[in-house]
């Protein structure tokens, strides 16, 4: 699977695995946001081993059911929105990605039915 060559340059990470958790795409923000631990480098790596327990054994769970995890973090004065959900080539089930957005504290929210 192939990231698009406009994600390459996108504001927000995108990180995608297989469906064994093999990194097998970052784009550049995702590389940057990563260095510390091996950016670019990742890339072949398993994404499990970049995670502690309890979110290994969550990140598991949602690798063998193909389900969806969206929750916001806090990290060095920033707010992030993480959205983790499957991907599908052909309509099978493929692997994941991970969205990382930077978001403001205080943010519109707007309903509209």
């Amino acid at each position: 699977m192939k990231v698009y060559e406009w994600v390459k340059e996108f504001q927000g990470a995108v990180t995608v695995c297989n469906k064994e958790g093999i990194i097998t795409e970052m784009n550049d923000k995702s590389i940057s946001n990563f260095g510390k631990s091996g950016g670019a480098d990742l890339i072949g790596s398993n994404v499990l081993e970049c995670h502690p327990e309890p979110a290994r054994s969550k990140l598991v769970s949602m690798l063998k059911e193909g389900r969806s995890n969206v929750y916001t973090i806090e990290k060095k004065g920033i707010k992030k929105l993480i959205y983790q959900a499957p991907v599908y080539e052909n309509g099978e089930y493929a692997g994941f990605v991970e969205l990382s957005l930077e978001i403001p504290f205080d943010m519109p929210h707007f309903k509209r039915d």
